[in-house]
């Protein structure tokens, strides 16, 4: 196999161990010898790919939000672009879905979350996922109201997904994604116009 490969899968087998053990021990505690005994791999390993832990942290949550980019890029093209309305849902659906529910993963997120306040490179990471986000929803919310307003309301429905998704990690029940997305789709249908609430609705109905 050319050594490219391997590393690629060496690689991706470290973001996975890293992941597994922060959930189970938290990011503090998440150190190059626990990640390597996880991984099977001595830690000159992750040295060696990743520069050590703080290197191997950023690629984790590089790999974690490409993955959210990735299924965000999905769910937008399962809608229609005439239902920027359901568009906007869908974004939200992606951010409630997937891998982003997976206990591990939502550790790491709130690790992740903690950490980025006191790491620059973690938190530029975090800002990039937040204008990438914000630039979605701002573009489909354009098409249903003023420049001004959708920048405002642009800002509202991502502060709801974070917050419903906070709220839901930290709770001992877990994130509950369909009451998650009800609330977030019940404050986006109250701040459009009536007509791509219809165009939404009969949209659904064709595809059925």
């Amino acid at each position: 196999m050319p050594k490219i490969a391997v590393a690629s899968i060496r690689r991706k087998q470290l973001i996975k161990a890293t992941i597994k053990v922060i959930g189970k021990v938290g990011m503090s505690r998440a150190s190059v010898v626990a990640i390597g005994r996880e991984a099977e791999v001595t830690p000159s390993i992750i040295n060696h790919y990743f520069g050590g832990k703080e290197g191997l942290l950023e690629a984790t949550m590089r790999s974690i939000l490409k993955d959210l980019s990735e299924e965000t890029r999905a769910e937008l093209e399962a809608v229609a672009l005439g239902d920027p309305l359901g568009r906007v849902l869908s974004i939200v659906h992606a951010n409630f879905s997937g891998a982003q529910l997976n206990n591990e993963v939502i550790s790491t997120w709130l690790a992740f979350w903690s950490r980025a306040m006191h790491d620059s490179a973690l938190y530029r990471l975090q800002q990039v996922n937040e204008k990438r986000l914000l630039s979605y929803l701002r573009f489909e919310l354009k098409l249903m109201m003023p420049a001004p307003k959708a920048r405002t309301c642009a800002l509202a429905v991502a502060a709801l997904i974070d917050g419903m998704w906070l709220r839901g990690a930290l709770a001992p029940e877990g994130i509950n994604p369909q009451k998650a997305e009800s609330i977030i789709g019940e404050y986006v249908k109250s701040i459009v116009p009536e007509r791509f609430i219809l165009t939404h609705q009969n949209t659904i109905k064709g595809s059925h």
